[in-house]
């Protein structure tokens, strides 16, 4: 019996992918204006510094993602001064980003009547926690949810299983009792599934979706409450 439902936050609770690209391109716009740095040259600089971070890094961990330290480096590397671009740089894409996001279909619904139903709310994410607890401030989702499992917090990210296990151990319940919920095949579901939870595949795409039959989906997240309820997953 699932007891325990837990969410990965960007592409699943709402589209960074469609948040990103407006962010992004501020930031590009800033380079060019603030530096005389082009979009080319950024492009190349932002991939060089996002290689130096992970190679200094030596493993897959939140820090990985931490958006200030990117833009040190790649200020760094174009011989540029950090101060004032790093810190505004960061608050550049960060405050975009923010801005663009809008709810996955059915989310701002799904918790409550989650959590009515007597379900544990958690999230499983890969990030560092101060931004992604802004995310599901900003989504409306927050007060909906009993706790976070972030890259950073376990040092590990997914498909690792110790943030599955931290988030069942957090949960209260064995990994059986959980489901997880995201749209990486390989980091959230195959992982959640070695980990020995269910898991199912957020895909908004119908038809993508229809490619991969033997993987259990949802578009939206209207008829999850219900779904759990009948013990269809």
């Amino acid at each position: 019996m699932i007891r325990a439902v837990l969410f990965d936050i960007d592409n699943t609770l709402y589209s960074y992918d469609r948040a990103h690209a407006p962010a992004f391109a501020r930031l590009k716009e800033y380079a060019r204006r603030e530096l005389g740095i082009g979009p080319e040259a950024f492009d190349r600089l932002h991939s060089r510094a996002d290689a130096i971070l992970r190679e200094r890094l030596g493993r897959p961990c939140g820090a990985m993602h931490n958006r200030l330290l990117r833009y040190q480096i790649l200020l760094e590397e174009a011989g540029a001064p950090l101060g004032p671009h790093a810190l505004a740089m960061s608050h550049l894409y960060w405050d975009t980003l923010l801005d663009a996001m809008e709810p996955s279909p059915g989310i701002v619904d799904c918790l409550p009547r989650l959590k009515a139903a007597g379900y544990t709310v958690g999230i499983g994410t890969d990030m560092t926690v101060d931004y992604q607890l802004e995310k599901l401030t900003r989504l409306g989702l927050i007060g909906w949810v009993d706790f976070i499992v972030s890259s950073e917090e376990v040092l590990a990210e997914k498909p690792e299983a110790k943030l599955f296990l931290t988030c069942a151990q957090k949960a209260g319940c064995a990994p059986s009792e959980c489901l997880y919920i995201g749209d990486s095949l390989k980091k959230d579901v195959e992982g959640a599934k070695a980990a020995g939870m269910h898991a199912l595949w957020f895909q908004p795409d119908a038809q993508r979706a229809a490619e991969r039959p033997e993987i259990a989906s949802i578009q939206s997240y209207e008829g999850l409450p219900g779904l759990l309820q009948a013990g269809a997953l």
